[in-house]
């Protein structure tokens, strides 16, 4: 019970806040001290940015902002980067407000579009900004959900155009999961948004208890909180590493476990510590524990529901298949009828010849069961069915990749981490404090649990001091992806101006943070000078000038590489000519890869788009077509030998028969394993040549102590370069983005969206320069530009002004422009097959374009329009022309991409977006065929997607 001091208290802050009185009455709770700071503070006048947990509760703040808003009689807006979460919001606001308040806008849907309430994601109300629409009148509030979204690298900067561009009238609220930089994100919003709020909450709603699962046991990862540590040793966690931020709480027994546990290993040789003697392959090596078996250890211990997060799609299946395979059930009889029931409902739009292809059957049992896999290659159905089960309590473990539903409420009781260490889409990475952290929050559901558990399953070489660090830093800084595109370029220009455009660009965040990044460099490249003023005091010699003797052993170096780059370069040109000279019955030795050694050509996979990508048969009856990367070096034909005329290379009999008949050939013409030596470009490279020479010659080389002189000579070398470097990093984020914008614009004048700037006359009898006015400041075509929203846009605009695609049929012209949306998971040996005809010439063209543009983009400094990707041409083309899913699916794997069903959705829906702008801003001859496109895209999977 609150003392008569606390209740006197709260009596002052209702009457000193009565809208907010009036708000929290209707809650049904209290809210948190954060929340009532926020709330206050808005209240107040003042603009919030909100920094808190996930399930903290952010979101309560925003929904004091649209209260507030219809109590004063305006409008308010609340953004969010996801459609999901979008319909989300949407339904929550008419179940408090009713249908007739509030409305939806997204790229799929428009609802009541002038309500005082209108949820939509961010881009619609950058549009709205840039269109200068008519619905920002009496706009009072604007809630940005998830604002740290704009750390995004292809949508970021959207939110710091809504941020920059928004009327000064309207007040922000800004809603961030916790950032470490909140108080710089804050300063900057200050500085364009007028009075800012930073309120930050570390606080968990619910108590996170960190476990390590080591063979069948499971310890706490902590023998006390992070917390207490720090303030018993008096130091600021944040200037310890995290392995030593760690050592100093990790629980001594887990520590002690792991040691006697690596050791057993190490004597076994199952470890880390070297190869298993022959004698010892009978001892057991490190198994991890089964998944079902951890389920059903989770299961035991009351942690239920779990998600499990696994860096892996395949992985992510196949543990849902295991965990069936074992016999493992987690729902009763009432649990399954209630999924089958959601099932049906969710699904049951979905064409019937779809479901075999999408796994329909497998993932249906899986989620019976209560088990269920989460990642981006579901079709959006699958995802949102499982989503609502487990919110629901009905599917008790998940098993996701580190994507699962961003921003979507589904917090778990345990959260469990397999690895952690993730692939980035270039390389295997350790997982990052501020990742680790925004994946174990979703562990402990606000009002259902008293805590939450977040468990690491040990594996050989995984240190707990580590994992201790992780999970007790908190690192997630926010980073602005802020870069001025040609879309934007020409919607700054046409809205205010370029002089007024490059005022705002210099007062983006990303801007901000470059300028207070140039105080740090200052202090490095000063370091850097400090330690090559040490190195020259160091130089003494009495042979010779070592600086110089140093410089000539670099130039050696320098020049080595330069010389290694360009004969890798010369290589692969002469290997790619090489095999466009191959012909069905070449005999080839295949000279690396997994393939490596003799191979018969099958057919030599010429296109005019790509480099050839041979289709071969191994003397070990592999057949498959093979790429650039499996042949550094130029191959020739050593011999031939007959192709049946009708050779089916999916044959085993004919492989079979066509494989020994090369190991005839290998025989009869002593085509043995052969390595040709090549003679290195360095042996015969006059500049070389002289280089060394002139080292040979130099008077320092004779001396004794030579390499001990010339360290000192190499320290000061590296010193001078890293102090250049680094003022040109200095000058180059000085002023980064305004420089970037003119070199923007003057790429746009060069080829006519924008008109050129007029420069000011001074009269004679003055100083004093007339002033011009530069509307109309952009052309036809640029304002057709303006309304281009994709990564592609110019390229878009040139494709169109060149006519590119006239004449295209619908589906030519979707999988022509499928090659401007598309990006592959992963690099690929070649170039994918595309249609040809009309579709391979207009795709010839676009390239084209896009080389004169890369030229004009590098004169200018600027970086070249990603290039096309081919991988999803055939997709597009054999779905708008109508055919099946999984002729679809089976047509895309043999042209050289793999899809899951989610891919094929999530390509089709960007597709069909592009699509959509083509409808509207080209002329009818192509407006027509994209209308036609999106109406053959829009069906069976996508479809459904699309309306969901």
């Amino acid at each position: 019970m609150s003392s008569p001091a606390e209740r006197y208290a709260a009596a002052r802050r209702r009457s000193a806040h009565p809208t907010l009185a009036d708000f929290t009455a209707e809650l049904g709770f209290s809210l948190d001290p954060f929340q009532v700071e926020a709330c206050e503070a808005l209240d107040e006048g003042a603009g919030v940015l909100v920094c808190a947990p996930t399930g903290a509760g952010k979101t309560v703040v925003g929904e004091f902002a649209v209260h507030k808003a219809l109590a004063e009689g305006r409008k308010a807006f609340y953004t969010t980067p996801i459609k999901a979460l979008s319909n989300q919001k949407y339904n929550d606001l008419v179940g408090r407000y009713g249908a007739d308040k509030v409305g939806l806008l997204t790229g799929d849907n428009a609802v009541n579009g002038d309500a005082p309430v209108v949820v939509m994601t961010t881009e619609v109300l950058r549009n709205m900004l840039y269109a200068e629409s008519p619905a920002i009148d009496g706009l009072g509030y604007v809630v940005m959900d998830e604002v740290h979204y704009l750390a995004d690298r292809f949508r970021g900067a959207v939110w710091e155009e809504v941020i920059i561009h928004l009327p000064q009238s309207v007040t922000l609220v800004s809603l961030s999961a916790t950032v470490s930089n909140a108080e710089e994100f804050g300063d900057w919003l200050v500085t364009v948004r007028g009075h800012t709020r930073v309120v930050v909450s570390e606080v968990r709603p619910i108590p996170l208890w960190q476990h390590m699962l080591v063979g069948s046991r499971v310890f706490d990862l902590f023998s006390l909180r992070p917390a207490a540590h720090a303030a018993e040793q008096g130091e600021d966690p944040r200037t310890q590493s995290t392995r030593v931020r760690g050592a100093s709480v990790v629980d001594p027994e887990l520590v002690r476990y792991v040691r006697e546990h690596e050791r057993r290993l190490d004597t076994w040789g199952g470890g880390n510590g070297g190869p298993r003697r022959e004698r010892d392959w009978h001892k057991p090596r490190h198994r991890p524990p089964a998944r079902p078996e951890v389920v059903e250890r989770l299961d035991r211990a009351g942690l239920l529901p779990a998600i499990t997060f696994i860096f892996s799609r395949n992985g992510c299946d196949a543990a849902v298949a295991q965990c069936l395979q074992a016999g493992l059930r987690l729902t009763d009889e009432a649990e399954r009828a209630e999924i089958a029931r959601i099932i049906d409902e969710r699904t049951g739009t979905l064409p019937e010849e779809d479901l075999h292809v999408l796994g329909f059957w497998e993932w249906r049992e899986g989620l019976l069961g209560g088990i269920a896999a989460h990642h981006a290659g579901l079709v959006p159905a699958f995802k949102e069915t499982v989503e609502e089960c487990f919110v629901r309590g009905l599917v008790k473990a998940v098993f996701a990749t580190e994507t699962l539903a961003l921003g979507i409420n589904m917090p778990a009781r345990t959260v469990v981490l397999e690895r952690l260490v993730k692939w980035n889409g270039e390389a295997h990475v350790d997982v990052t404090p501020g990742e680790y952290t925004q994946l174990t929050g979703r562990a402990g559901r606000r009002g259902i649990d008293v805590e939450g558990h977040a468990v690491v399953v040990w594996a050989p070489g995984v240190d707990p001091a580590v994992v201790a660090g992780l999970a007790s830093t908190r690192t997630y800084p926010l980073r602005s992806s802020f870069r001025p595109s040609y879309n934007m370029a020409v919607n700054l220009v046409g809205s205010f101006g370029r002089a007024r455009a490059r005022e705002l660009l210099a007062s983006s965040f990303a801007q901000f943070q470059a300028d207070r990044s140039v105080v740090g460099l200052a202090r490095q490249a000063a370091r850097s000078e400090q330690d090559a003023e040490k190195a020259a005091a160091e130089m003494t010699a009495e042979g010779g000038d070592v600086l110089a003797y140093a410089r000539l052993r670099r130039e050696i170096a320098d020049r080595e590489k330069e010389l290694s780059r360009d004969s890798a370069a010369k290589r692969r040109i002469e290997a790619a000519d090489a095999l466009a000279a191959l012909r069905p019955g070449d005999v080839i030795r295949v000279p690396s890869g997994r393939r490596q050694g003799l191979a018969v050509v099958l057919d030599p996979g010429i296109t005019d788009l790509a480099d050839p990508r041979p289709l071969v048969l191994t003397e070990d009856k592999w057949a498959g077509r093979l790429g650039s990367v499996d042949f550094p070096t130029p191959v020739s034909s050593l011999a031939r030998v007959r192709v049946p005329k009708n050779f089916n290379h999916r044959s085993p009999h004919a492989r079979r028969d066509l494989a020994a008949t090369l190991r005839t050939a290998r025989l009869e013409n002593d085509l043995g394993a052969r390595r040709a030596r090549q003679r290195s470009a360095a042996a015969d490279d006059p500049v070389l040549h002289d280089l060394r020479r002139a080292v040979r010659h130099h008077p320092v080389h004779g001396l004794p102590d030579r390499e001990e002189r010339v360290r000192s000579a190499e320290r000061y070398l590296r010193a001078v370069a890293d102090a250049e470097a680094t003022h040109r990093r200095m000058a180059e984020r000085t002023g980064s983005l305004t420089r970037q914008f003119d070199r923007t614009c003057d790429v746009l004048e060069e080829l006519g969206y924008l008109v050129p700037e007029a420069v000011p006359l001074v009269p004679a009898d003055t100083d004093e320069p007339t002033p011009v006015d530069d509307a109309p400041r952009v052309t036809e075509e640029g304002r057709r530009l303006s309304r281009i929203w994709s990564e592609g846009d110019l390229l878009i605009a040139e494709s169109l002004r060149a006519g590119v695609w006239r004449g295209l049929a619908p589906a030519e012209l979707a999988a022509a422009v499928s090659t401007l949306v598309f990006e592959a998971r992963r690099e690929t040996p070649g170039q994918p097959a595309v249609p040809g005809g009309k579709v391979a010439a207009a795709i010839a063209e676009m390239r084209r374009i896009r080389a004169r543009l890369q030229d004009v983009e590098l004169d200018r400094g600027l970086p070249a329009t990603r290039d096309l990707d081919l991988g999803f041409a055939w997709a597009a083309y054999r779905w708008a022309d109508g055919q099946t899913l999984d002729r679809v699916l089976a047509g895309a794997e043999q042209a050289g991409t793999e899809l899951s069903g989610g891919d094929f959705v999530r390509w089709a829906r960007q597709l069909l977006d592009v699509l959509d702008q083509l409808a509207k801003v080209a002329d009818e001859a192509v407006a027509g065929v994209a209308r036609a496109a999106v109406g053959r895209i829009r069906r069976g999977v996508v479809a459904v997607a699309v309306s969901g």
